[in-house]
């Protein structure tokens, strides 16, 4: 007997009524930052993805012969497109890997997609990017708490290590940023404290430094998938994963540890990922607007849709950083099929757009969407 599947509709979402206000305090502050980043770091960085530690070559394969409910949107017709990889850190801040953990994330950006994207001044792009995790929970669940958080992580050091700080007072500085992150600041009632953001933030801070290339990446908020409703994951395959040399990571051997493990298996041989759609079978269990719950693979697997291929390539250039810093990744750049759901998804279509046009402008770097890898790397 198959899986019932949740069918897509408008009212899976419920709009946060002072969105409009709380999405320009979102937008204030990362603005803020970015701007006085230019002073700090030397010129504009990102509010979150801030250190880059790679952009790659890639292909992406979407398979034939999928299941019905699986085959939709981009993944309804077998085909082979160009692809790139930006691997980041999912920090905000820049630094070195010890400090900045081992919360990353990749940036795929599909090329030759048919359809208007979701973004309009750039309906035309035929790019579609996804904005991942290699966590499958996010650790915010409203754009209240996501306001207080971002600047919990954005204005103050938060739970980092400080060079050379005594026992007592790293503890104390923890405590407070704890109390501040489930009390929004002592600005919440006890029965509006943010239990459930507090367990997202300690799962996220349970992930471990191993090889970008052997993790896992999720979108942490549902998507569209077509007539139905998902999550959609990018794993390395096992031959893939077996193949890497460099797993596990000692964040304190260097300033920059996950950038030359990447960097050198990608030198050595080339790498495989599955991209993989998990679709909602109850709502109840697999919500659209809770991102701090995950999805149970025993109500609904994850289903491989896709192929993710990094060919063996030489990205330790100190040009590749230029590349990277150029790229622009914004997960509404989809088309109307793969709709970010929920509010806290919808807040960063905004977040991701205005983020790139100030960044652009502060660097004076030209901002254009790329047809092609060619327009990205020359050839």
């Amino acid at each position: 007997m198959g899986l019932a599947f949740v069918h897509y509709r408008p009212d899976v979402e419920a709009a946060d009524p002072n969105f409009g206000e709380l999405l320009k305090k979102i937008l204030d502050r990362a603005s803020h930052y970015t701007t006085e980043s230019v002073t700090s770091e030397g010129h504009a960085v990102r509010s979150a993805h801030a250190t880059g530690y790679g952009l790659a070559r890639a292909e992406v394969e979407i398979l034939g012969g999928l299941a019905a409910p699986y085959a939709q949107g981009i993944y309804a017709r077998p085909g082979r497109h160009e692809a790139m990889v930006r691997f980041s850190n999912g920090n905000g801040h820049m630094g070195p890997d010890a400090w900045l953990g081992a919360v990353c994330g990749i940036g795929l950006k599909i090329f030759d997609i048919d359809g208007p994207t979701l973004l309009e001044d750039e309906a035309n792009s035929r790019t579609f990017d996804y904005a991942m995790i290699n966590h499958p929970v996010f650790f915010v669940n409203t754009l209240e708490h996501y306001v207080f958080i971002q600047q919990l992580f954005l204005e103050r050091l938060g739970v980092a290590p400080v060079s050379n700080e005594p026992p007592e007072k790293q503890r104390a500085r923890i405590h407070k940023f704890l109390y501040d992150w489930v009390t929004g600041m002592g600005t919440l009632p006890p029965e509006r404290w943010a239990w459930d953001e507090l367990g997202g933030f300690l799962s996220v801070a349970q992930v471990k430094p191993i090889n970008l290339l052997l993790s896992t990446y999720w979108t942490m908020g549902a998507v569209r998938h077509g007539d139905y409703i998902a999550k959609v994951r990018i794993a390395p395959t096992p031959a893939s994963a077996e193949s890497i040399v460099r797993r596990t990571l000692d964040l304190k051997s260097g300033r920059s540890v996950f950038r030359p493990a990447l960097v050198s298996e990608l030198k050595e041989r080339a790498h495989e990922f599955e991209i993989q759609v998990q679709l909602c079978t109850d709502l109840a269990h697999m919500p659209v607007e809770e991102l701090t719950v995950r999805w149970s693979e025993q109500l609904s697997p994850f289903v491989t849709v896709a192929k993710l291929r990094l060919p063996k390539q030489d990205i330790g250039g100190d040009d590749n950083f230029a590349k990277m810093d150029a790229t622009s990744m914004n997960p509404w750049r989809v088309t109307e099929a793969h709709r970010p759901l929920g509010n806290v998804m919808r807040v960063r279509k905004e977040a991701y757009r205005q983020s790139s046009i100030l960044r652009h402008k502060l660097n004076k770097q030209l901002r254009k969407e790329p047809k092609n890898l060619a327009e990205v790397f020359g050839s």
